[in-house]
């Protein structure tokens, strides 16, 4: 707003100085990783619970997921007062590393300010698990980022979406299918509490999102 004589009010110039130095804009200094895979066919499927993840941090904080770049769709928002690239891969889940580890080098980000988010069929919905390093777990994903990284201290949070109705069921049939209609609100709780724990993650209380959030 402009005074009569069509200059800034003091006001006006101290707001305009505090957004350019808000976290919102600058060098990204986390990366927030939600793993899936890209494709219309593959929306609400259990493999992309990661997607939906981010997709819940970008409606939280009016972030747009339009960029296209690392082989991501990335978008930025400021989480507890940090600057995070919002990334979905459109590399498909095998190679989820590449795009990771292109943004890594990119802004110089360490491992340890990597937040992964992905699925889990160890775990029932709502339930989820945040934890700071560990091995693949038998997920590609994962474990296409720590090879091409070459680390496995990244914070991750895993969101159960329930294992598979019986044993010879196959697996990769099982995680590509979709959410019923009975288990879609508590995936929706399950993503909740996975963005509640990424906000914590990035405010340096690792231990307070384990501690409330973990099962």
């Amino acid at each position: 707003m402009r005074n009569k004589d069509g200059h800034m009010s003091i006001f006006d110039i101290f707001s305009k100085l505090n957004a350019e130095k808000s976290p919102a804009a600058g060098k990204p200094e986390y990366i927030i990783a939600g793993l899936g895979n890209p494709g219309l066919q593959y929306e609400n499927t259990r493999h992309n619970a990661g997607f939906l993840a981010v997709d819940a941090i970008a409606g939280k904080y009016n972030a747009e997921l339009k960029k296209i770049q690392f082989k991501a769709q990335t978008g930025t928002a400021a989480l507890g007062g940090k600057r995070c690239l919002l990334m979905k891969p459109v590399t498909y889940m095998n190679n989820s590393g590449e795009a990771v580890a292109q943004a890594m080098s990119y802004y110089k980000i360490p491992v340890e300010r990597v937040i992964v988010i992905y699925d889990d069929i160890s775990l029932d919905p709502p339930h989820i698990r945040t934890r700071l390093k560990g091995s693949d777990g038998g997920h590609n994903g994962i474990k296409s980022i720590i090879a091409l990284t070459g680390e496995d201290t990244f914070p991750r949070v895993k969101i159960g979406i329930g294992n598979k109705p019986h044993k010879d069921y196959n697996l990769a049939d099982w995680v590509l299918s979709k959410f019923t209609d009975k288990e879609m609100p508590l995936m929706k709780d399950g993503i909740e509490k996975a963005v509640l724990s990424a906000e914590l993650i990035v405010q340096g209380k690792a231990v307070e999102a384990m501690n409330r959030y973990n099962n």
